[in-house]
């Protein structure tokens, strides 16, 4: 059976089971995304009667692809961790630091699959913490269920393309963000830029699977490269704050003097 078939008895199949699939001619789209280990979680997903419409891709990328979907007309981002093209050496590295997964070995899905639980638990603390992220929905090996940031099919845009009306409300938004992370959900979010920002009214942080606890070794330093990052970026529409009264507010740790 060829790939196009194999496609086509999926979409069948997936139908029957009363998910509608739209665009399913993007099969080019699809071809080194849904293998067998991803078409399998996503029938246990459907399975669990959590996706009602499967449809086209809302952003592709070497880690990670995001579809469209819906449940029960719910909006819906169907992420799935690309187990060919993700760099799971580095994945392994933010792994390793965090005692949350720090036993995980093996095999390069291995990895990924736990990748996948990562950010799930990454975004529950964060929104538990009262900090805009989609909201965690569901999880089965290499694809991860979230809410849909947008509005009808599109989704948010990044901070670097969005229309802001005071960037220096966005900035100090995006600061107390970062703050309830690292106090209240005891996060760093160690990828921090305006690439893993959306906006629509006010910032939303999204990318959490590199987030990692305050007890992995490098936190503290992947923090201080998040405050660059946001300060660098916003210095271009407002006045920014000291990096290190940033950090200071952030960690409540005080600067040594030498």
């Amino acid at each position: 059976m060829g790939r196009r078939d194999e496609y086509e008895r999926f979409d069948r199949e997936i139908e029957a089971m009363g998910v509608r699939v739209k665009d399913a001619d993007q099969v080019k789209v699809r071809d080194d995304v849904f293998d067998e280990v991803t078409l399998v979680a996503l029938y246990r997903l459907v399975h669990k009667k959590l996706i009602s419409v499967i449809g086209g891709p809302v952003s592709t990328g070497k880690e990670a692809n995001i579809y469209y979907g819906e449940h029960d007309g719910r909006g819906l981002a169907i992420k799935i961790y690309r187990i060919q093209t993700a760099n799971f050496r580095a994945m392994t590295d933010y792994l390793a630091g965090d005692r949350r997964f720090s036993s995980i070995r093996g095999s390069r899905k291995g990895i990924i699959f736990a990748w996948t639980k990562k950010e799930y638990s990454n975004l529950a603390r964060a929104r538990d913490a009262g900090v805009p992220v989609p909201e965690p929905l569901a999880f089965d090996r290499n694809i991860l269920l979230m809410e849909f940031l947008g509005e009808e099919e599109a989704p948010y845009p990044q901070l670097r393309l969005a229309e802001v009306d005071d960037y220096d409300a966005a900035y100090r938004d995006v600061l107390d963000y970062m703050k309830r992370l690292y106090q209240d959900a005891r996060l760093v979010h160690a990828d921090l830029s305006e690439y893993n920002i959306l906006y629509h009214e006010k910032p939303y942080l999204i990318d959490m699977g590199q987030a990692v606890t305050l007890d992995h070794p490098r936190a503290l330093a992947f923090l201080i490269r998040d405050i660059k990052n946001i300060n660098r970026y916003f210095s271009r529409y407002c006045d920014v704050l000291d990096e290190q009264e940033i950090a200071r507010t952030i960690t409540g740790i005080e600067r040594r003097e030498p």
